[in-house]
């Protein structure tokens, strides 16, 4: 038997398991309807707890909320129901739904370096689940617009934003320096949290890191260079940036399965 809480717990779960869903809440309920308002119903892709009535409108709510979950929709939707013969319910009343997508936190990416590849990579990463801190010290090197998802920080001191980034963020170094990269990826290395570090390189640049990281104490094997998926060997910058955002993508949903098994 449902009771008017049966939502609860497992929205819970899947916000805690980053599990994307929708909660749909009665808004309104004018005359006579089958629930009140503020009874609430989340809906998963394969499922759904709590009930907002049942019947056809229960019916299209999930149609609708499955819908955004499949567009990885953002923002709330109200969308306003009769109960009449349209839906083919005999209430009578008039029902008002709140359509509120719940979808997982993004992976927080630290991209250092802003050239050709890095701004390549940026306009990839554009369209997916995935937060940009795009770090340089060469601000003219920044173009005008960035993605929405993209944050530009300008600064002299790159090492710093290490200090402030989110636990599990992932870090990606490209600059224009071996000698900064190396003071980057060890301070990435040195946070003991870090989702994922990746260098742009040879393998002959990855001997000689993993000869300095061994120095200092720090584990090479947790540095992936160089990067990208295999199977894609071009080096137009562009080429370059698919195979990375494919790897992020890869390594960013192996994250979140390994943190709640």
């Amino acid at each position: 038997m449902m009771t008017g809480r049966d939502w609860l717990e497992p929205l819970r779960q899947a916000r805690q398991a980053g599990e994307a869903c929708v909660l749909v809440t009665v808004a309104s309920a004018d005359g006579s309807t089958p629930r009140t308002a503020g009874t609430k119903m989340v809906v998963f892709r394969d499922r759904f707890a709590g009930t907002v009535g049942g019947g056809n409108l229960e019916y299209r709510a999930q149609q609708i909320a499955r819908e955004m979950l499949a567009a990885g929709t953002a923002a709330a939707r109200l969308e306003d129901f009769p109960l009449g013969p349209a839906l083919g319910q005999c209430c009578g009343g008039h029902t008002a739904l709140l359509f509120e997508p719940m979808l997982p936190e993004p992976t927080t990416l630290l991209l250092f370096g802003a050239g050709h590849v890095g701004q390549a990579l940026v306009q990839v990463l554009g369209d997916l689940p995935i937060r940009v801190r795009w770090i340089d010290s060469r601000g003219e090197l920044f173009p005008d617009i960035v993605p929405a998802n993209v944050t530009i920080e300008h600064t002299d001191a790159p090492e710093a934003e290490i200090e402030t980034a989110p636990p599990g963020a992932f870090y990606l170094v490209m600059t224009y320096s071996h000698d900064i990269d190396l003071k980057l990826v060890e301070a990435a290395l040195k946070r003991g949290d870090a989702g994922w570090v990746g260098l742009i390189g040879s393998d002959s640049k990855r001997a000689r890191f993993d000869r300095r990281l061994a120095k200092v104490g720090l584990d090479p094997a947790k540095l992936v260079c160089p990067i990208g998926i295999p199977g894609i060997g071009g080096k137009h910058p562009k080429e370059i940036a698919v195979a990375v955002a494919a790897q992020l993508l890869i390594e960013a949903e192996r994250a979140v399965v390994a943190e709640h098994t």
